[in-house]
């Protein structure tokens, strides 16, 4: 018995040991042996990265106004496991069907997923009617949300309605289709797909960062020494040239056009001459970045740098220019106009049988094709024509910062050829290529790499990056292009043979040029591509404007259906600007017959007590408008010594402009507004011409704007008339097509 129990004590014994001795094997092995794996193993569930999304740069315009942003986006998830434990399902079905409009079918198959194993699934996102959805939409799911959490808490269940929302970012456009074409858009991961947000991609989105840290197993961060932060490089803010008041004058005169001749596509471009500074690009169709999957992929081209065209007549800025560079045109010379045999071909005239003998600047006048085949062809021949047609920078890219500029072509081989280029056929040009060139005339003979920024900012250390003008060439004379702009202007100034009359602007000296390029047969004239080039004004360029029609649906001219459009583009913008018109004589004549006498002075109020104020300018005869509740005269308008009409008000500023009210100013002019809201620091947007009829204030990024709506004295009497009267005068209105 005794024996039997010292065995079993030495079994038991032995097994114990044996335990120990593996299991202190196993500690061994796992403490020394295999240390590193299991080292690293420990290390991958302690330690955590979080990456840092870097914020994509912004894009403004040239006064800081926002065209491309980051901003907050959402995202609604749904956890099929806890609905169907709430049973919820129809609920969530249809909310989220009126909410977001995704078909309920849809929505069933995602709020009843399950996995491979029959279990349901724990989170599904709501794509892509759920996805990154903007503010509005989320405050109506968390309204359902809410809505079902008191329905769980009412039945005592679980308050989880299993919608959850997911706090993103997305890229936004304030403006919506506002320069869609420069601007180009991201898609819904944030990759760039076209435009400015393509080509500066990796200027704009920036690095991203991270941070590596340990943490305890409910995932808590640990104090460490082997903690690393890695900051997020923010993506560069860019300013652009464009000005997005014009930029909407460009789109709102191209939407009106559009809508009524229905062509295959328009082109706007608007430039500063003298810096080649891109004001406003636009073309239709047109579509919303923000929902860019709206619209069909066409409409996302940028004709302005991606396609060419036949220019037709406004080429023949080109032969003009060229041939005063070399004292070939001499205006007054006659020809016989309606057609010419040259070239192995003959070229007519768009007036059958021509206008008889004229002069060469009569020529210009009608855009007579044989006058450039005289210029162009026999007087400047195929070396120098191509010279300056080169010289101009048809043969090359413009280098414009926009993706997908093309090349034009020239047929400048065969004698049959050649002999149409003057007159703008046979040759293939991108409108960013013209309106460089006509540039190149109104700002004295230098042709400029057009610009389309600004200025570029890295928020990351401030410092930032200026861009300036880029003369390419010196392409003609001082002297040649001021008479290359005179004798345009008198296409535009003449209202008998200007084929450019519809963009002529009272107050206003316009240069310019009509094209209407016939595609396919030149016989058939039903399909052609129309258009107006030209600069304002001629003394003193400050706008050139190209405007592009293709294929309007009637058979008309570029001087009846794009020069209108020039003309309510470049009108909206001068004024916009302030700049003065130009008198015409009978004006100067009248100003003349005016005496000294007649004309009041403004007199000088400046730190004058305000009640002194009133009681002279009252006993002077003056009417007058305190702004401000200050004591003394800041500032006034007009200023000391200004020549005044009998009927003008003083403005007297009592306080900072910037607190003050805003003045009723209807029935002022623009540039007395204009004066008014300088001096008190506001923003102003103008649109049409005139008087101030309407005025509204609003507030932008915190700064107060003023919205003035001019109309001149006729407007004004034709808005008291009826609106079947008003009916009945536009049903009267006659448009003329000129002969290009």
């Amino acid at each position: 018995m005794i024996k039997k129990i010292k065995l079993r004590t030495l079994l038991l014994g032995g097994v114990i040991t044996l335990f120990f001795a593996l299991l202190i094997g196993r500690v061994f092995w796992l403490q020394v042996i295999d240390n590193d794996f299991w080292q690293e193993k420990a290390l991958s569930i302690w330690n955590r990265q979080e990456t840092l999304t870097a914020s994509r740069g912004t894009i403004m315009d040239r006064d800081g106004d926002i065209l491309a942003m980051d901003a907050p986006a959402y995202t609604v998830t749904v956890n099929p496991k806890v609905i169907h434990a709430n049973g919820l399902e129809d609920d969530i079905v249809d909310g989220l069907n009126k909410i977001l409009g995704k078909k309920k079918e849809d929505l069933r198959k995602l709020v009843t997923a399950k996995n491979d194993e029959g279990n349901y699934h724990t989170y599904r996102e709501i794509r892509n009617e759920g996805w990154k959805i903007d503010e509005d939409k989320r405050d109506q799911v968390e309204e359902l949300k809410k809505t079902l959490e008191d329905k769980l808490r009412a039945s005592g269940k679980t308050v989880d309605s299993g919608i959850t929302i997911v706090t993103e970012k997305k890229r936004f456009y304030p403006r919506n289709t506002l320069a869609a074409h420069v601007l180009g858009f991201t898609d819904r991961q944030g990759i760039a797909r076209d435009g400015f947000e393509l080509l500066f991609d990796e200027e704009l989105k920036g690095v991203d960062g991270f941070a590596k840290y340990q943490s305890d197993k409910k995932g808590v961060k640990v104090p460490s020494a082997d903690e690393v932060y890695q900051p997020a490089q923010d993506g560069k803010n860019f300013k652009l040239t464009i000005d997005d008041t014009i930029q909407y004058y460009i789109e709102d005169a191209m939407r009106e056009a559009y809508e009524k001749y229905q062509p295959v596509s328009m082109t706007v471009i608007a430039a500063d001459p003298n810096t080649m500074e891109i004001l406003g690009m636009a073309n239709m169709p047109t579509f919303d970045p923000n929902t860019y999957w709206n619209s069909d992929v066409s409409s996302y081209y940028n004709h302005a740098v991606r396609s060419t065209y036949e220019p037709g007549s406004t080429f023949k800025i080109v032969t003009l220019a060229s041939s005063i560079q070399e004292n070939l045109f001499n205006p007054e010379a006659t020809y016989q106009s309606g057609s010419i045999r040259a070239g192995g071909r003959t070229h007519y005239d768009i007036q059958a049988g021509g206008w008889g003998e004229i002069s060469y600047l009569d020529g210009v006048k009608l855009s007579s094709n044989v006058a450039f085949v005289k210029l162009g062809y026999e007087m400047l021949g195929k070396e120098r024509l191509k010279n300056y047609i080169n010289a101009f920078g048809f043969s090359e890219k413009t280098g414009i910062d926009l993706p997908g500029e093309v090349l034009g072509r020239m047929n400048m081989e065969r004698d049959i050829d050649i002999s149409t280029v003057p007159y703008g056929y046979a040759v293939s040009v991108t409108p960013i290529q013209q309106i460089a060139a006509i540039s190149a005339v109104a700002n004295g003979g230098k042709l400029m790499k057009p610009q389309i920024i600004k200025e570029v900012e890295d928020p990351n250390t401030g410092e930032i990056t200026k861009y300036e003008p880029e003369v390419i060439r010196q392409v003609i004379s001082k002297e040649s292009a001021r008479k290359t702009g005179e004798y345009l202007e008198q296409v535009v100034a003449d209202q008998d043979r200007g084929t450019g009359k519809n963009a002529y602007i009272e107050g206003y000296r316009v240069a310019g040029k009509t094209g209407t390029a016939v595609k396919g047969d030149y016989s058939d004239r039903s399909k052609a591509v129309v258009s107006f080039i030209g600069y304002a004004p001629v003394d003193n360029p400050r706008i050139a404007v190209l405007v592009i029609i293709d294929e309007p649906n009637e058979k008309i001219g570029g001087g009846a259906a794009a020069a209108p459009v020039f003309k309510k583009i470049v009108s909206q913008t001068l004024n916009y600007w302030g700049v003065p018109k130009t008198e015409s004589e009978e004006q100067q004549d009248d100003k003349e017959k005016t005496t000294a006498a007649d004309l009041l002075k403004a007199p000088d109020l400046a730190e004058m007590k305000v009640s002194e104020v009133k009681a002279k300018l009252l006993a002077e005869g003056f009417t007058f408008e305190t702004l401000g509740k200050g004591t003394k005269v800041l500032k006034q308008y007009p200023a000391a010594g200004t020549s005044m009409s009998a009927n003008q008000k003083i403005y007297l500023l009592t306080e900072d402009g910037s607190e003050m009210k805003i003045p009723d100013l209807k029935g002022e002019s623009l540039r007395d507004a204009m004066e008014v809201l300088t001096l008190m620091k506001v923003k102003v947007n103008v649109q049409g011409e005139g008087y101030v009829s309407e005025q509204k204030e609003i507030t932008e990024k915190g700064k107060r704007v003023v919205y003035l709506t001019l109309k001149t004295a006729a407007d004004t009497i034709k808005g008291e008339d009826s609106t079947e009267s008003a009916e009945d005068n536009e049903d009267t209105k006659q448009v003329e097509t000129e002969t290009e």
